[in-house]
């Protein structure tokens, strides 16, 4: 039973993935991984983004990454949240080998109600959601007004300071 807390805090959650689960296309994959989201006990999804197609960051020779972001609400912990996303992970096919490697799914929290955490298992916010196009545009579908809990820079900020980065709307 995943650890709930007494009160609920706003969740973003970023969804990518790169290699095909099977015959499942990655876009599929991550259309599953929201499915599933919505089934984690303690978890609400209130929004979820359009969804982007990325060039790997760093760039590398792997395919693009599909990627969006889910916009919702918790009472899950930080920690009880991440072995949830990871259980959802490995049950679609992740097999995790060295970082940064291509992937049938990934799902990160990005910011949990402005909460900082750095531990051996879990950074919050996200230590690199602020210089990532494919984390910010998706965010600013879903939540255009975030700021980052530890910058205080704003979303719009943010983005400018990633133009150039290769991605586009897909759907």
């Amino acid at each position: 039973m995943a650890e709930e807390t007494n009160h609920t805090r706003s969740v973003l959650i970023a969804i990518g993935a790169n290699l095909p689960q099977g015959e499942q296309s990655a876009h599929k994959s991550c259309e599953q991984a929201v499915a599933a989201l919505r089934c984690v006990p303690g978890l609400s999804i209130e929004a979820v983004s359009r969804w982007y197609e990325s060039a790997p960051m760093p760039p590398s020779g792997q395919p693009p990454y599909v990627n969006g972001v889910v916009r919702g609400v918790t009472s899950l912990s930080p920690l009880a949240l991440l072995d949830c996303l990871q259980q959802i992970e490995t049950q679609q096919g992740r097999v995790r080998s060295v970082p940064n490697a291509a992937r049938t799914l990934d799902l990160d929290i990005i910011d949990m109600d402005g909460v900082c955490e750095n531990t051996e298992r879990l950074c919050l916010p996200h230590p690199r959601a602020q210089e990532r196009a494919f984390v910010l545009l998706p965010v600013r579908d879903v939540a255009p007004q975030w700021v980052h809990p530890l910058t205080g820079q704003g979303l719009e900020q943010m983005v400018n300071a990633v133009q150039g980065q290769e991605i586009r709307v897909i759907r």
